[in-house]
């Protein structure tokens, strides 16, 4: 599969690979257009796929080629992945803070961020934007790595992450989509919402490639970043929904297989 990014500049091969991402969303949202509900178990056991797959990468595709870049560095390897990763996380806490946005399962009374009377629906994208912007950005820059021509950075392992990334979006786009339909908003709607948080991704990904791809130096640091961010989401976000409504077993054994199809993936192709 990776052979048809080969030949391609960073900078398109990360816009395709987030414009897989995008498109998993939105076959995942148009779930909609099948279903009007789905059962509680089923959605929690979706985000903790989800979640599975955003742990693995985090580590398997970000963390550890981070790792190994730093060895040839002037610092010790454990200070660039550290720090970076602690970076992404206070940065996506930041935004936490400041964004009026609102996680899938919550009432407006839950609303986080700066006050607002915006809609229920306009804070629940932002919540899944903010939550997307993680995932882009790890792949554009796993795509921008390969152009530095580094062991710890091949054109399949940033294959194998887009491809990770797009299958827990599919699942992620049907648990946006198919609850807003089971609350009376139409289905036209409810796919537009669903397919509309991933959008951010594309974007997130080309500035992430252009970032690392003429700074050789900022690699470990940028990859490490992005697994900060992923990891906040995850502990933030993903799992306290999949667990909120009490199917804790369900939401796990998610959370293990989607860890599982990850490291499988990129051990396998990268």
């Amino acid at each position: 599969m990776y052979q048809w990014f080969e030949g391609l500049s960073p900078v398109l091969q990360a816009l395709l690979g987030t414009l897989f991402t995008w498109l998993m969303t939105a076959l995942g949202a148009a779930m909609v257009f099948f279903f009007k509900s789905l059962r509680q178990k089923v959605l929690d056991a979706m985000l903790g796929f989800a979640a599975g797959v955003m742990i693995a990468a985090s580590y398997w595709s970000l963390l550890a080629p981070a790792i190994a870049m730093a060895e040839s560095g002037p610092l010790p390897s454990w200070v660039p992945a550290t720090g970076g990763f602690l970076l992404g996380a206070f940065f996506l806490r930041g935004i936490d803070m400041v964004l009026p946005h609102l996680h899938l399962f919550g009432t407006l009374s839950e609303a986080e961020g700066i006050p607002t009377s915006w809609r229920r629906t306009v804070l629940l994208v932002l919540a899944i934007t903010l939550h997307n912007i993680p995932e882009g950005l790890a792949v554009g820059v796993a795509f921008g790595a390969v152009a530095h021509d580094l062991p710890a950075a091949s054109l399949a392992g940033a294959v194998a992450l887009a491809l990770g990334i797009g299958i827990q979006n599919f699942p992620e786009g049907a648990a946006v989509s198919v609850p807003l339909r089971r609350e009376g908003i139409g289905r036209l709607k409810a796919f537009g919402v669903g397919q509309f948080s991933g959008m951010v991704e594309p974007v997130a990904g080309v500035l992430g490639a252009l970032a690392v791809m003429h700074t050789e130096p900022l690699l470990p640091w940028a990859l490490a970043f992005a697994a900060g961010a992923m990891i906040f989401v995850v502990v933030e976000e993903v799992i306290p929904e999949a667990q909120r409504a009490g199917n804790n077993d369900m939401a796990t054994m998610g959370a293990i297989v989607g860890f599982a199809v990850m490291m499988t993936l990129d051990v396998a192709l990268g």
